[in-house]
């Protein structure tokens, strides 16, 4: 199974291409850049560095969220163009469990993105797979969640928060580390494809402008968008 995977849901642009669970090519950017103009020619300087054609590819793998909603915009309407014309499967992996599988952790691990306002999008993963739902949260919420837990490993975008975690766990491993599309790669290979027409992303949580909106409109249906 020839497999192209990619994770634009942070400021990071993970691709890869895989032959199974070998990897043929893989390229990560961690650079502030619009991944609406560096995805199409990354996926397509891999594709020509390793001769394949996009008719050769039987499955996309995209992170479907939580993370950038721009970013995830980007992912998923370019996952089901390419899914869409080229009629192959789509598979959608968490974001979160991509920085969970960066690595083989001891004990539990903590996916970490920073929703800003000390607000983080934040995943719990043992040996690769989810102990709890993915969910929005208050950090202080997370830690306040933690306590108790020994063996703690946080990955992923945790720089602004280190302080606070080694007071709360001293013994905690806190790892900045990248998406991994090679990775998401593997794990959606198993994974059954979705509805490629009612795939959508996963955010987790409603954009400011919809927040905004419902609170001045408290008795609307909360599940209404306004069309302009």
């Amino acid at each position: 199974m020839k497999v192209l995977s990619f994770d634009t849901s942070s400021k990071a642009l993970s691709v890869a291409l895989l032959e199974n669970e070998k990897c043929l090519a893989a390229m990560t950017l961690n650079i502030k850049k619009n991944h609406s103009i560096s995805l199409m020619p990354t996926i397509d300087f891999l594709m020509q560095s390793v001769n394949l054609t996009p008719q050769d590819l039987d499955r996309i793998v995209v992170a479907e969220g939580p993370g950038s909603y721009t970013g995830l915009r980007v992912a998923v309407a370019t996952a089901k163009t390419l899914a869409y014309a080229l009629g192959i499967d789509l598979v959608g992996v968490s974001s979160l469990k991509s920085l969970a599988l960066s690595g083989a952790y001891e004990g539990l691990t903590v996916s970490i993105m920073d929703a800003r306002r000390h607000n983080v999008y934040v995943g719990f993963y043992e040996n690769g797979r989810a102990v709890e739902a993915d969910r929005h949260a208050s950090f202080q919420d997370v830690l306040e969640h933690l306590q108790g837990r020994q063996k703690l490993t946080f990955v992923g975008e945790v720089a602004a928060f280190r302080e606070e975690i080694l007071q709360n766990f001293p013994q905690a491993q806190v790892l900045e580390v990248l998406p991994s599309a090679v990775e998401i790669g593997k794990v959606g290979q198993y994974l059954p494809a979705v509805d490629v027409n009612a795939f959508v992303p996963k955010y987790l949580k409603r954009v400011e402008a919809e927040e905004n909106w419902l609170k001045t409109h408290e008795d609307s249906d909360s599940s209404y968008i306004k069309r302009v």
